[in-house]
């Protein structure tokens, strides 16, 4: 004689598997210790695992430099590519596979230097893919040369009597650009706020684009060092449409402005400041179309189409031999 017992709902095991932090984590991170890209990589692990974006869905694309080593320790996909290319890669992957989530990891000197031109246009192209920009102003990966968004003065490698140039600002370029619809700039030293603004970022439906000031113990180890130190160095943005503050931080950086992301003209206002530096949503609009959308997916190209294509088109140049040929042949 059998007996059923009847197991209680807080025991029972789900039939959908959780994924932890870990399970998103791959590899021991080989950056210095103490570089702003460990904040960056435990953030975006931390809303993996908040989110649970399935592994398999889930893509990581970077260029080259030490912020670009980002995939190798992601336990999703992954394409490292070559010096400023990160972009054409992601676009290429998210109009074949528009629902995978999209992720471009890339530097000051991968994005803003020789990734300039594609960096420009996906901005225009809007699609659906979160950025990050982890900027420290400096070349890292090639020990210390000045990179576009090297403060002027800067003594390195490269500018041994000082940066001549003032540098880049990637918030106003990229507010400068048609289409553009989402951008936002964070630290490393606020883990919380990282945090929330890669949240939201990837929640927008289009190209977000998030600047992070990071700091470079190896070859930059006082930048951004008075803004650690003093909590009224940093601007927080706070909004009902942006970033919602929690309370222990806004106890702790009591400099705050409430700025609606949807008004432009004050968003460059914001970033052109960089003393004290502006933290939150500068810019959102979700109105924006994305390119993908616009494509009609009937016509994407398979494998299959794309060699009947090929073959078509080399017959057209094709010399083909005449009979008597053929026949001797």
């Amino acid at each position: 004689m059998s007996t059923c017992t009847l197991i209680p709902d807080w025991c029972r095991i789900s039939e959908e598997a959780t994924h932890s932090i870990e399970d998103y984590g791959r590899g021991v991170p080989r950056w210095c210790l103490g570089c702003g890209d460990h904040a960056i990589l435990a953030a975006v692990q931390r809303y993996c695992r908040d989110e649970q974006l399935p592994l398999e869905k889930t893509v990581f694309v970077s260029g080259i430099g030490c912020s670009s080593r980002f995939p190798h320790y992601m336990e999703t996909y992954g394409f490292h590519g070559i010096h400023g290319r990160p972009f054409p890669i992601a676009e290429g992957i998210k109009m074949v596979r528009p629902d995978l989530n999209v992720f471009v990891s890339t530097g000051d000197g991968d994005c803003c230097s020789i990734g300039t031109a594609h960096w420009i246009h996906a901005i225009r192209y809007n699609m659906d893919m979160t950025v990050l920009l982890h900027d420290n102003e400096i070349y890292g990966l090639t020990k210390k040369q000045a990179s576009p968004t090297s403060p002027a003065g800067l003594k390195t490698n490269t500018t041994p009597r000082g940066s001549r140039l003032n540098p880049l600002n990637p918030l106003s370029a990229t507010l400068g650009v048609a289409n553009v619809s989402f951008v936002a700039q964070a630290v490393d030293w606020i883990p919380d706020l990282l945090h929330d603004i890669i949240r939201m970022a990837s929640l927008h439906k289009g190209f977000s684009f998030i600047r992070v000031l990071q700091r470079c113990p190896a070859y930059l180890p006082t930048e951004f060092e008075a803004q650690t130190r003093n909590p009224e160095r940093v601007l927080l943005l706070k909004h009902q449409d942006g970033l919602t503050l929690p309370p222990e931080i806004a106890q702790t950086y009591r400099n705050q402005e409430e700025h609606d992301p949807g008004d432009i003209h004050r968003a460059r206002e914001i970033a052109s400041a960089s003393d004290p530096i502006p933290v939150g949503i500068l810019y959102h609009n979700p109105a924006v179309p994305c390119y993908e959308d616009s494509v009609d997916r009937d016509r994407i190209d398979t494998a299959e189409t794309t060699h009947a294509f090929l073959e078509q088109e080399m017959d057209k140049f094709t010399i083909w031999p005449t009979s008597s040929e053929a026949r001797r042949a």
